[in-house]
C-alpha cells in the first residue's frame, strides 16, 4: 500500500483529487462567492489563468526535442488515432441509448472526455515506472495537447449545440486561439530563453496549474447547483457513470494493447502506446470547458465524467505500470 501511495503521489494524485472533491462540496454549501461578478469574478481570474497555464506549458516545449520525436512516426499514429478517432467512436456508439433521456447531458460529459487530448505528467511517469519508451511517451503527449486544441472543439461542436442552444464555431475558435493557442506559441517561440526557467520551477508550476483547475470546478460547479442540475440524478445513476468510466478505461486499454500486438511494436513501444492512447487530460479538460462552455450552466456536469474517469486512470495505470516493472526485472 504505501508503495502505491507513493506512485501516487508521483503522478500528482496526492491531495488534488480530494482538494477537488473540497471544490465540490464548497460550491454545494456556497455558491455565491462563485457567481459574484464584482468587484473580483473567480471566472474572469480562472480565464487569465487558462492563459497562462498554456504559455507555461509551451514555454516547457522544447522544439528539438520534438523534432527528434518524429522518427517513431508508426507508434505516434496508432497513439494520436486511439486518441481522437477511436475513442471518441466507442463513445458515440452508444448514443442512441441516451438521446431524449434525462441523461443526455452526462452522454455530452463522457464524449468530452473521449475527445480530449492524452495527459501529459502522469502518462510520462507510468511509461517510465513501467520501463517503456519515455522520450516517445513526453512527444505524444506533447503533440496530443496541440492537437487538441483543434480536435476537441470540432468533436465536441457536433452536439454541443443540441444540449447548450448555443454554439457558434467561429467565436469558438477566435476564443481558443486566443486563450490557448495563442499563449503556447508565446511560449515555444521564448522555450532557448526561459525554458530552463520553467523547468527549474515546474513544480511550482504545476501547484499553479491544480490552483486554476479546482477554480474552473469551484465556479462550473456553483453555477450547475444554483440551476439544480444534479438534482434529477440519485446515487445509483452515479455510480452507475462511475462504473462506466471504469468500463471505458479498460475498453480502451485492451484495444490499444490488441493494436500494439498487430503493429508489432517492441515492448518498450507498446507499453508507450499502452499509457498515452489511454489516459485523458484533466487540465486540458477544465480549462476547455471554460471556452466551450462558457456562461453555460452545465459544465459541472459534463467535467462529472472527467473528474471520474481521471481518478480511475491514475489508480489502475499506476498498479498496470507496477506490474510491468516486476515482470520485467524478472
Amino acid at each position: 500500500m504505501k508503495k502505491l501511495l507513493k506512485v501516487l503521489s508521483k503522478a500528482g494524485f496526492d491531495g488534488f483529487l480530494l482538494m477537488i472533491g473540497t471544490m465540490i462540496l464548497l460550491a454545494y454549501f456556497l455558491p455565491k462567492p462563485g457567481m459574484v461578478k464584482e468587484p473580483v469574478s473567480l471566472e474572469e481570474i480562472a480565464n487569465v489563468g487558462v492563459s497562462l497555464i498554456f504559455f507555461f506549458y509551451g514555454l516547457k516545449l522544447s522544439v528539438e526535442k520534438l523534432k527528434a520525436g518524429l522518427a517513431n512516426w508508426k507508434m505516434h499514429i496508432v497513439v494520436q488515432l486511439t486518441t481522437f478517432l477511436f475513442f471518441p467512436l466507442i463513445v458515440l456508439a452508444f448514443r442512441p441509448l441516451f438521446v431524449n433521456s434525462g441523461f443526455e447531458l452526462l452522454w455530452l460529459g463522457v464524449f468530452f472526455l473521449a475527445a480530449l487530448p492524452s495527459t501529459v505528467s502522469s502518462s510520462v511517469v507510468m511509461v517510465s515506472i513501467a520501463k517503456g519508451n519515455i522520450p516517445a511517451a513526453i512527444f505524444n503527449a506533447s503533440i496530443s495537447s496541440l492537437i487538441g486544441v483543434v480536435v476537441t472543439p470540432l468533436w465536441v461542436g457536433l452536439f454541443i449545440a443540441s444540449a447548450t442552444g448555443d454554439f457558434d464555431v467561429t467565436d469558438i475558435f477566435i476564443k481558443l486561439i486566443l486563450q490557448v493557442l495563442l499563449p503556447v506559441i508565446i511560449g515555444i517561440c521564448l522555450n532557448s530563453r526561459f525554458g530552463a526557467i520553467a523547468e527549474k520551477y515546474k513544480k511550482q508550476l504545476k501547484y499553479f496549474d491544480q490552483g486554476v483547475i479546482l477554480t474552473i470546478i469551484y465556479t462550473s460547479f456553483c453555477k450547475s447547483f444554483s440551476e439544480h442540475l444534479f438534482e434529477g440524478f440519485t446515487v445509483v445513476e452515479l455510480a452507475g457513470l462511475a462504473a462506466g468510466m471504469i468500463g471505458l478505461f479498460f475498453a480502451v486499454f485492451f484495444c490499444v494493447g490488441l493494436l500494439s500486438r498487430l503493429f508489432g511494436f517492441s515492448d518498450e513501444d507498446r507499453i508507450t502506446v499502452l499509457f498515452c492512447g489511454s489516459k485523458k487530460s484533466l487540465v486540458h479538460g477544465t480549462v476547455m470547458s471554460k471556452v466551450l462552455f462558457q456562461h453555460s450552466t452545465i459544465t459541472g456536469i459534463v467535467l462529472l465524467p472527467l473528474m471520474l474517469y481521471h481518478a480511475f486512470q491514475l489508480i489502475a495505470a499506476s498498479i498496470i505500470a507496477q506490474r510491468m516493472a516486476r515482470r520485467k526485472e524478472v
